[in-house]
């Protein structure tokens, strides 16, 4: 089997933190860290629980964690949460009481800065994966992308490093391998919709109040896997551009501007395609005020950080 190579310019922008990964004043507590993506996981793993794991682990989070944990956006803000609620060294694992209290973007996204200050390519991504519950079902969900200089891109989902919540889901790979077919990124998700090989019901989230599925749903992690190819890493409930908020609002001008952007995010991404795609389409690039759906906290208008994003952040 022929060695990966990745181009270098490729190589040195996902090894660079962003706005959303950069420790920024915090980076010093990076100095300890190892630089084995493994090691990395397990240490993301450690510093945050997700807000639904409260039954599997016998923890019952405060009410304003959380509601408000998970609205953190940035890696710095949530390096400053973690070490006011315990300021052993990160590689420390912590009790639950004192860690984030987060959702799978907050233990991706974590890993990912862990990594490129290693100076590792990595990426998140947003797809959906069969690990988390019913058969057929394919839950919501974000992973680490990184570079393996041996095999290329592999998916990893820091989640699962943890033993108890690999032997809970019967977790039967590596997680720092995840099987492609297990987690499903939105684009390919989009392209087996479209071909008719896929229900787009299966996709989502299926929440108390009501499921989230559909064709609406899958295209805005469409938009948010683009954004994050661009090192655009915002929460999972920040809209913007061209989309819907149901199928009954989808029209063929929606599926024809995403039958393009899954094109580009599915497979094996190309590099210039991904940036030019976000660069040159108002419907899909990140402006620099979105509207957050919080899930509890309702929606509002949030200007993000960092913008406008320098030339070189935005086109090749």
């Amino acid at each position: 089997m022929p060695i990966p190579s990745l181009a270098s310019d490729t190589a040195a922008f996902y090894a660079a933190q962003s706005p959303f990964s950069d420790p920024g004043d915090l980076a010093g507590l990076y100095a300890a860290l190892p630089a084995d993506p493994r090691e990395l996981a397990r240490i993301a793993r450690d510093l945050v629980v997700h807000r639904l794991e409260g039954d599997l682990f016998e923890y019952a989070a405060p009410k304003d964690r959380l509601h408000n944990d998970a609205e953190t956006r940035y890696i710095d803000d949530i390096l400053r949460i973690v070490i006011a609620r315990n300021d052993a060294p990160l590689s420390l694992r912590r009790e639950f009481g004192d860690r984030f209290v987060g959702i799978c973007r907050d233990f991706a996204l974590l890993h990912c800065s862990f990594l490129r200050h290693a100076g590792i390519p990595a990426r998140i991504r947003s797809g959906f994966v069969d690990y988390f519950g019913a058969d057929g079902f394919h839950f919501d969900h974000v992973v680490t992308e990184y570079w393996d200089p041996t095999r290329g891109w592999l998916l990893a989902d820091p989640e699962l490093a943890d033993p108890l919540v690999v032997e809970t889901h019967k977790v039967g790979f590596d997680p720092m391998d995840v099987p492609r077919d297990r987690f499903q990124v939105a684009g390919d998700v989009w392209r087996r919709i479209r071909a008719g090989e896929a229900d787009p019901k299966s996709y989502g989230l299926p929440l108390p109040g009501g499921p989230l599925t559909g064709e609406w749903f899958v295209t805005g992690n469409i938009r948010l896997d683009l954004a994050a190819l661009n090192k655009v890493e915002t929460l999972l409930w920040d809209v913007w551009g061209v989309g819907a908020g149901s199928d009954e609002a989808m029209t063929d001008t929606i599926r024809e501007l995403y039958d393009e952007a899954a094109e580009v995010t599915a497979g094996d991404v190309s590099f210039t395609a991904a940036r030019q795609l976000f660069a040159g389409n108002d419907g899909l690039r990140t402006p620099q005020t979105v509207t957050s759906l919080a899930p509890f906290n309702g929606p509002r208008e949030v200007t993000l950080r960092g913008w406008p994003l320098p030339d070189s952040e935005l086109v090749l």
